[in-house]
C-alpha cells in the first residue's frame, strides 16, 4: 500500500499553475493543470490566453512514498486535505474533467453563492482555514461567527475572502 499511487490536488500560490505544472514536468512528475481558453480584453486588442480551469489547484499522481517530497517544490504550499490527510482523486474523477474539457471549449468554474447561515472557510489572511457561520452580508463585507478555543468570534471579513463549504467538511 505504501507504494501505491493516486492522484492528489496540490495547493498552489496564487497565479503559479503553469510555473508549478513546468516544475513537476522538469522532475518528471504526473501533473494535470487544466486549461481554458479565454479571450481577453485590453484597450487596444483582444487576445486568448489559456488560464488554468481551477485557480491555485494542480492535480499531481504520486506515489504515497513520495508525496512529501512535492512540498519543496518552489509554488507548491500543501496538500488540499480530507479529514487532516491528502485527499485521494479517483482516476475516474480527472478522467471526467479530461473529457469534459474537451467536448466543451469554453468552461467557467462557479462557487455557489454565499448564503445567510451557510458553513463558510476563510481563505486568506489570519484566520485562513478557519470555518465558520456566515451571519451577515453587507456589500463587500461579510460577519462570520467563528468558533475557537470554546469562544464565539463575530467578525467582518471580505466577503471575496471566503468560500461556501458543505456541511460534511466542518
Amino acid at each position: 500500500m505504501e507504494n501505491s499511487i493516486y492522484w492528489h490536488a496540490v495547493y498552489t500560490k496564487p497565479r503559479w499553475e503553469k510555473k508549478v505544472a513546468a516544475l513537476l514536468e522538469a522532475r518528471g512528475i504526473e501533473y494535470y493543470c487544466p486549461l481554458n481558453k479565454v479571450t481577453k480584453q485590453w484597450s487596444d486588442r483582444k487576445k486568448t490566453v489559456l488560464e488554468p480551469l481551477f485557480k491555485s489547484y494542480v492535480f499531481v499522481k504520486v506515489a504515497e512514498d513520495k508525496k512529501w517530497e512535492l512540498l519543496n517544490i518552489s509554488g507548491i504550499i500543501n496538500y488540499v486535505t480530507w479529514l487532516g490527510k491528502p485527499a485521494k482523486i479517483k482516476d475516474s474523477e480527472i478522467a471526467t474533467i479530461r473529457k469534459f474539457l474537451k467536448e466543451f471549449p469554453s468552461v467557467e468554474v462557479v462557487e455557489g453563492p454565499l448564503e445567510i447561515n451557510s458553513k463558510v472557510k476563510v481563505k486568506q489572511g489570519a484566520l485562513m482555514n478557519y470555518h465558520g457561520i456566515l451571519l451577515q452580508l453587507s456589500g463587500n463585507r461579510a460577519s462570520v461567527k467563528i468558533e475557537s478555543m470554546g469562544l464565539q468570534l463575530i467578525t467582518l471579513i471580505d466577503k471575496n475572502n471566503l468560500e461556501k463549504v458543505s456541511a460534511e467538511k466542518i
